[in-house]
């Protein structure tokens, strides 16, 4: 998959974070101050039409520039898991990005300038193979919809690849890096990172695809 990286300088933004999300950090927010793991008008992400992006946010401005696409009406894809800290002499629950500073979006060139001005951003990657992102995507969105345990899989890994047949997840495809007893640990890929979703399901409901 080819890949092609713009770049810019950040300008001037009404989305310009806070005094208090400097402070705080991103990861900190409570879970009812989160944006939605997807932009609220759809309910898949397969509804969204036009062209893919991925950006690659300032640390800990995922959540922050979902917030800028959502009050621009423009489509994105921000996967999170919830997890358990502990901080301030108490546990704390919060939701983290799966994917450490990307944040997928959807739209037109003027969506792609809008977002860019966010000075939220890195930089963008263009995605040649759109269909495959699409694909990827969907089944980490399923994933998450059916409260699948999660997390995130640094690099693209190595065993079997297999397809689930039933439930939720059907049609989801991944690599098996693990299989214990009746369960079984899969990686749902996302090929232009080089980095995958690990999630633990029932190995009765794969099927091997080679």
């Amino acid at each position: 998959m080819r890949v092609k990286i713009r770049k810019f300088s950040p300008g001037a933004s009404s989305g310009a974070p806070t005094r208090t999300e400097c402070a705080r950090g991103e990861y900190m927010l409570s879970l009812s101050e989160n944006p939605s793991i997807l932009t609220p008008e759809v309910e898949s992400l397969t509804e969204l039409h036009g062209t893919w992006w991925i950006a690659y946010t300032r640390p800990r401005f995922e959540k922050a520039f979902a917030w800028d696409l959502c009050s621009h009406g423009i489509g994105y894809f921000l996967p999170m898991y919830e997890k358990t800290i502990f901080s301030g002499g108490r546990y704390r629950r919060l939701m983290s990005p799966l994917f450490t500073s990307y944040v997928f979006f959807c739209g037109t060139e003027q969506d792609r300038y809008m977002a860019m001005r966010t000075n939220r951003l890195c930089h963008t990657l263009d995605v040649a193979d759109q269909e495959q992102l699409i694909e990827e995507l969907t089944g980490i969105e399923s994933a998450l919809l059916c409260k699948a345990v999660i997390d995130g899989y640094p690099g693209l890994p190595v065993g079997n690849r297999c397809r689930i047949v039933s439930g939720p997840m059907r049609s989801t495809e991944g690599v098996v890096v693990e299989r214990k007893c009746a369960r079984a640990r899969m990686v749902i890929e996302v090929t232009i990172l080089t980095q995958g979703a690990l999630v633990e399901i029932d190995a009765d409901l794969l099927e091997p695809l080679e």
